[in-house]
């Protein structure tokens, strides 16, 4: 289990929604498996965990259309 030392406030910050997408909040650089940029254009970003989004890899709403089931927790 790791600790987190709250000393220090976080850079960026991402927060799972429930049955929805992860929110990006600070500052953070968003890039693919090559390492190259992608330009989040924005201090917020919505990024998809349902997979079937038609702008991956930010949420564009799809996942209440398939129904998409997910928690905001390690565990559900």
């Amino acid at each position: 289990m790791r600790t987190e030392d709250t000393s220090e406030p976080a850079a960026a910050t991402i927060t799972p929604y429930q049955d929805g997408p992860l929110l990006v909040r600070g500052d953070f650089a968003l890039v693919t498996p090559d390492g190259e940029r992608i330009d989040a254009r924005r201090g917020t970003v919505a990024l998809c965990r349902c997979g079937k989004s038609a702008l991956k890899p930010f949420c564009d709403g799809t996942h209440k259309m398939v129904n998409f089931r997910a928690g905001t927790t390690r565990e559900g």
